[in-house]
């Protein structure tokens, strides 16, 4: 079967499945293999289920019409997205960068949504098979796509500006994230900026941060939209963060529900986009101060006595940095950082770790503690600090420091899962 007439088993419903367990009626099932899966096996369940069609490549399983045998799933999915996008025809920003890029997703989708019926990215789904999902989940009433890219090696995200075919593009910024796939901070650029490349090539358009050093520089001799504190398209001021952002736009305030100053530039590209796209100045200093964070992300929790900043969902150098001078700046309040491994650092990540603990002591954060192998091997001798190789260690110690009247930051990638502070608090 080829690609048009997959399209047109597509129509009937405009609604694909990869997963039994959420399978809507009439939709395509495609059955996508893993490591440790086989989605072949589960072409037959799909269709009990309600599937109209199953999309399966391997020909033992093909028992009934409605399981279509292909060359390959997953390749089908990226085809089938790639034209589906070109039958639409409608404007689609992509954004990738090495923080914030699904908080900045969901600000830009909040703001165009007040305007536009806009399709975006569900939570973090910016991969290969990501990405042709958000595609797939656009429908004729889709005015503007917002897609997020992520990526952990060179060549990714051309590959999926390939499939999303962009008309805009925003890099969120250029940090020490992924760096065992990306090789170094240059191989980030490298890799990140390839999303210039592709709008370049067809003439398209990107959204700069001209506080950002690196992303005008990059960016010249393309069709730019800016934002920035001078010489701007659209001038958006940092207020202050202290917890909570607030900022200054065409002569508003808008004061966000997000903690921390590094959430600005996620802010002011929701608001350069939605100044772009002709949103009214009232609608967007509405959307942005109705947007509440959550799945881990700059969380502000309150818990007895305490305030929680939690920050779980992932991290990187970078991104701890951020959040470590944010608590330290934070004024009035006793301070305590929670901090867990960050992965995917691969041979950089002992001098990483080791970096961010000399930070830590560099600043106004009371009691320090630090969970995982990385953080563990850190020679450290400071009463400030203390150690935990995995999370049991910490949980049973924990309950003896009893923090009362306190900030606390809980920061790490999410293998760590260290959500699971809440529960001890």
């Amino acid at each position: 079967m080829n690609i048009e007439e997959l399209y047109k088993l597509y129509k009937q419903s405009y609604t694909v499945s990869t997963d039994t367990r959420k399978i809507t009626k009439g939709c395509l099932f495609f059955a996508l293999k893993g490591d440790s899966f086989n989605g072949n096996k589960f072409a037959e369940e799909a269709l009990k289920k309600g599937a109209s069609f199953a999309i399966i490549d391997e020909q033992e399983y093909q028992t009934k019409p409605s399981i279509i045998l292909v060359d390959d799933v997953l390749k089908n999915l990226q085809l089938l997205a790639r034209y589906h996008r070109k039958q639409l025809g409608l404007p689609i920003i992509s954004l990738t960068g090495s923080n914030g890029k699904t908080t900045t997703k969901e600000l830009i989708n909040a703001v165009l949504s007040v305007k536009y019926h806009t399709t975006a990215t569900l939570g973090n789904l910016n991969n290969h098979i990501g990405v042709p999902l958000t595609l797939l989940s656009m429908t004729p009433t889709t005015e503007i796509g917002i897609v997020e890219m992520g990526a952990n090696h060179l060549e990714e995200i051309d590959f999926l500006c390939d499939i999303a075919l962009p008309d805009y593009g925003y890099i969120t910024n250029f940090g020490k994230a992924h760096l065992e796939g990306f090789g170094s901070i240059e191989g980030v650029i490298k890799g990140k900026t390839e999303l210039y490349e592709h709008l370049r090539e067809r003439k398209k358009t990107v959204f700069i941060n001209t506080n950002d050093a690196i992303q005008f520089e990059k960016s010249k001799e393309m069709n730019q939209f800016t934002f920035g504190a001078t010489n701007v398209d659209v001038q958006i001021e940092l207020v202050e963060a202290n917890p909570f952002v607030i900022v200054k736009f065409n002569a508003l305030t808008i004061e966000s529900k997000l903690i921390g100053a590094y959430n600005f530039d996620n802010i002011a590209a929701a608001i350069a986009i939605g100044n772009y796209f002709k949103v009214t100045d009232k609608n967007i200093k509405e959307a942005i101060e109705n947007y509440i964070s959550d799945n881990n992300r700059s969380q502000i929790i309150e818990k007895k006595s305490n305030t929680i900043i939690l920050d779980a969902y992932n991290a990187n150098p970078t991104s701890m940095q951020a959040a470590l001078e944010n608590l330290a700046g934070l004024t009035d309040t006793n301070k305590m950082a929670i901090l867990g491994d960050m992965f995917e650092l691969g041979n950089d990540a002992e001098i990483e770790h080791q970096k961010i603990v000399e930070l830590t002591l560099g600043l106004h954060i009371g009691m320090i503690c630090l969970i995982g192998e990385n953080f563990y091997k850190i020679a450290i001798d400071n009463t400030r600090v203390k150690r935990y190789k995995t999370f049991e260690d910490f949980m049973n110690n924990f309950t003896k420091m009893n923090p009362q009247n306190t900030t606390i930051l809980i920061k790490a990638s999410r293998g760590m899962a260290l959500e699971r502070v809440l529960e001890l608090l």
